[in-house]
């Protein structure tokens, strides 16, 4: 879940939606900036499901006592998101080994891969030995480069998916986020000092230097959950009962 939190509720979006945002994003990226146009569907597929090891979880968001506020994915407890993160990338393999290698990618990501903690070294290895299975199988070959360019779209996606979520409609730019607030970590061949977003107004958001064919709209679903609602009847009813809205957000050079 995507927590926001606002003076009197939180404004909650599914990891999934945002997910999906993502891959739309994806399919409007420039064919000449796009690698291996034979991958584009795996890639496209990879970067809209990279976040289905959410969807049982966001169902019924948990209460964080500690920070008084529902758990995000930032500190949602770490066995039972692990858990999910590989039952996700399973899921996606069911569709695409290569899609499945990038997600798994993107998830061992999170972490350093010399933790000390248990959970976290096993399933960084049973990743590494899921992708090495996946490369070992593949009928075409993909270098390392090309893989490094998918991996960092399928990044990208998802940071800019998270910029409309995690900022305030029409925030000024020294008011943003820190994670974007001095553009986004990825760099390309196009853009190689990286791209920088900003909100022109409350519905839309321009990027540079602009990576995709023409200007789109993209829509993320959320609910606004009141805090006295949650003191009142739980967290899990108040979120049953939370308002529902659309973030509508035009995506332009």
């Amino acid at each position: 879940m995507i927590v926001m939190d606002r003076q009197d509720s939180f404004l909650l979006f599914k990891q999934y939606d945002h997910g999906l945002a993502s891959g739309d994003m994806a399919r409007h990226w420039k064919d000449e900036y796009f690698t291996r146009a034979d991958l584009r569907k795996d890639v496209e597929f990879a970067v809209a499901n990279h976040d289905r090891a959410w969807i049982a979880l966001d169902r019924n968001p948990l209460w964080n006592r500690e920070k008084q506020q529902p758990y995000s994915f930032i500190d949602y407890p770490l066995n039972e998101k692990i858990k999910h993160y590989e039952q996700g990338i399973d899921e996606v393999q069911q569709r695409t080994n290569y899609g499945a290698a990038l997600c798994s990618l993107h998830y061992t990501s999170f972490f350093p891969k010399d933790s000390s903690q248990s959970v976290i070294f096993a399933f960084i290895s049973r990743e590494i030995r899921r992708r090495e299975r996946i490369f070992g199988r593949m009928v075409k070959h993909v270098s390392a480069e090309e893989r490094l360019d998918h991996f960092k779209l399928l990044q990208f996606c998802d940071d800019l998916s998270l910029y409309l979520c995690m900022n305030e409609p029409g925030v000024e730019k020294d008011q943003e986020l820190s994670w974007f607030k001095d553009g986004f970590r990825q760099t390309f061949e196009f853009a190689s000092e990286g791209m920088m977003a900003r909100w022109e107004d409350q519905q839309t958001v321009t990027v540079t230097p602009f990576p995709f064919e023409h200007s789109f709209m993209v829509s993320i679903p959320f609910k606004n959950v009141y805090k006295k609602h949650i003191d009142e009847c739980g967290m899990k009813i108040a979120y049953e009962q939370g308002e529902e809205g659309i973030r509508n957000v035009l995506i332009k050079g």
